[in-house]
């Protein structure tokens, strides 16, 4: 095969006002253009004109060369005017030139000074709308996937329910049981001072058991999970959409929310009263050891005092809100995964922000469950 030799790009002054140019202003032809474009003097009149009769082949790096002879050659108070360009070139220089001056404007504004405290509120205010609007489209899609799966049973996924129940429950009774251990002791302690100085030392079963039963347990248990499972449902999805498996899962077919969220959702509804009960427990055993340690209250005059005076109603409203906690805490992780793109850096932002956002949601539904309970008066 015998190559077709290609006429180098050149630039020729044919006068003061006149330039000209001829060859191949492409990637293979554009040679040692940029050597005669630095040789160039910039001493031209008021008016200069480039005649591109004799160019014979264009292309994107042709007309790029091009904008940088008419940008930067030459100052703003020439007029530059391109004659005898073939119409298909002429619309591909135009097509460059826009590109170029849409960078331009973009790179001077990057430059220019920094937003304003009303810019930035209001680009921080849009943002938030948008992702508020895009939430709200997420959990319609579960809804409606939750529906399909709820008419058809048997396109629920047992095994991943399974798994997440052992990963984001069983695995999680260490911590939640230390920490709600700890919490009960920290509550029967702060107590024991003030309860010492008017006689009411059995009063400290009223303390830990309604702060445990009612508040404490639901919300650190529902904390705990949000920094460790909920940080691994984003994270895990987030590699998932970096990778593009999930692409790839579409692509074969398998739905996505199906298979990734709502294991999760039926998982963490089981699990998290569970977890909760198990704090209300160690809640409760913390106290006892401190009010026995700092009060001498016995374990049966703490035990007969927590009976007469925690209902069952207590005890229902802390479990209550578990299941709100559980859909909030695994709605926020799997939303954040799916709006990760970009590279590992996008990961660990989005898991950051599913861990910010959930402790967040979890504990604005508990201010909105007290103001529920109390004017219900419960």
């Amino acid at each position: 095969m015998t190559l077709i030799p290609v006429a180098p790009a050149e630039i020729t002054r044919t006068s003061s006002q006149e330039l000209a140019v001829s060859g191949s202003w492409t990637a293979h032809g554009i040679g040692q253009i940029e050597t005669q474009l630095e040789a160039l003097s910039a001493s031209f009149g008021s008016t200069m004109v480039i005649d591109a009769s004799r160019i014979e082949a264009f292309d994107t790096t042709g007309a790029w060369v091009m904008e940088k002879l008419r940008r930067r050659l030459f100052c703003d108070s020439i007029v530059i005017e391109i004659i005898y360009l073939q119409p298909d070139f002429a619309k591909l220089l135009e097509v460059v030139g826009q590109e170029v001056s849409r960078q331009a404007g973009t790179g001077k504004q990057a430059a220019s000074e920094p937003p304003t405290r009303l810019t930035s509120l209001g680009l921080g205010a849009a943002a938030a709308f948008e992702q508020g609007m895009a939430l709200l489209g997420f959990v319609g899609e579960c809804t409606l996937t939750l529906g399909r799966c709820l008419a058809r049973p048997s396109c629920l996924r047992w095994r991943p329910i399974l798994y997440n129940i052992r990963s984001a429950g069983f695995d999680a009774l260490p911590i939640v049981g230390i920490l709600a251990l700890l919490l009960g002791i920290v509550v029967a302690y702060q107590g024991a001072d003030q309860l010492r100085q008017y006689g009411a030392n059995i009063f400290v079963a009223d303390l830990v058991g309604l702060s445990m039963l009612r508040e404490f347990a639901p919300l650190i248990t529902a904390i705990i999970v949000a920094g460790r499972s909920g940080s691994a449902y984003a994270a895990q999805i987030g590699t998932m959409a970096v990778t593009e498996e999930i692409d790839a899962m579409r692509t074969i077919g398998i739905a996505p929310l199906e298979l990734l969220v709502l294991p999760k959702i039926f998982a963490m509804i089981i699990v998290l009263p569970l977890l909760t009960v198990f704090a209300d427990v160690l809640g409760v055993l913390g106290g006892m050891l401190m009010a026995r340690a700092q009060l001498a209250v016995s374990y049966a005059e703490f035990l007969d005092r927590f009976v007469k005076t925690v209902s069952v109603t207590a005890y229902l409203i802390g479990i209550g809100k578990a299941p709100v906690f559980a859909v909030i805490i695994v709605t926020i992780g799997c939303f954040q995964g799916f709006r990760t793109h970009g590279g590992p850096d996008s990961v660990g932002r989005q898991t950051t922000r599913s861990v910010v956002q959930s402790i967040f949601l979890v504990i604005v539904a508990d201010a909105l469950f007290s103001v529920a309970f109390s004017a219900l008066d419960l």
